[in-house]
């Protein structure tokens, strides 16, 4: 048993590589031989991970990547549990209908991280994802628990038709933000395009935030500026299309 299963990348694949098998749960009951042996899928094609990847060690629960991994999709589908740590940045569906654990992005992360499958009604439903950099469109489409974290700027839709959790963008979310929310929060610390189908509450200081902010700094580290998390937040109710019982929260000074 390893400390940690270390795959990196060959080269850049010349195609997208669904890489859907790299998770925790699976990883911890095989040895570095049936790792390598694994499916993935490159140009619509049956391959094995160990001919896109090197790996190191073997039966852990914690998986670190490495290497250009733009063309790398379906990292930690369905995951359950355990953590994935990916030095740089990571293609699309990053994440998607997890289940459990953490998944800690040192980059910038394509469409739909934390989001729902094709033709799935939800996307993850618990555990989080931060994404170091900035998101692509639908980050957090559909979820219906967890927390997602982007330290960059959300892409367009980010939250969108989430059905509970928590997104947090540092910077500027994307137009389309929170549209068709059932119930969760989006907290934006930057600017944010807020849906004519949201409506204002009121202007105050949201007793979980602070608590969310201090331990996203003391768990992953993330610079986080005193005043997001002493500061006084405008309280947005919606999306008033659909149950709105969702929320935006939008940082408005100290």
């Amino acid at each position: 048993m390893s400390d940690a299963v270390v795959l990196t990348l060959r080269e850049e694949p010349k195609h997208a590589l669904i890489a859907a098998a790299i998770t925790p749960d699976r990883l911890a009951s095989l040895g570095a031989a049936e790792i390598a042996a694994l499916p993935v899928v490159h140009g619509g094609r049956a391959a094995q991970l160990g001919d896109f990847f090197k790996v190191k060690g073997e039966r852990s629960a914690t998986i670190r990547i490495e290497g250009e991994l733009a063309h790398v999709e379906g990292i930690g589908t369905g995951m359950a549990a355990g953590e994935i740590v990916v030095a740089g940045g990571v293609g699309r569906d990053l994440g998607v209908q997890m289940a459990g654990g953490r998944i800690d992005v040192h980059g910038d992360a394509g469409d739909n991280a934390g989001g729902a499958g094709p033709g799935a009604s939800r996307g993850m439903t618990g555990g989080e994802i931060v994404i170091r950099g900035k998101a692509g469109p639908d980050v957090g489409a559909r979820m219906r628990r967890g927390l997602v974290v982007v330290t960059g700027d959300g892409g367009r839709g980010t939250g969108r038709g989430m059905i509970a959790g928590t997104v947090v963008v540092f910077g500027t979310a994307g137009p389309g933000a929170g549209r068709f929310l059932k119930r969760g929060s989006i907290v934006a610390l930057g600017a944010i395009e807020r849906p004519a189908t949201f409506r204002y509450v009121c202007t105050y200081r949201p007793p979980y935030v602070p608590v969310l902010l201090r331990y996203l700094g003391a768990r992953y580290g993330l610079a986080v500026a005193d005043r997001h998390i002493t500061g006084r937040y405008e309280r947005y109710a919606g999306d008033m299309a659909e149950l709105g019982k969702g929320e935006i929260l939008r940082w408005v000074g100290d």
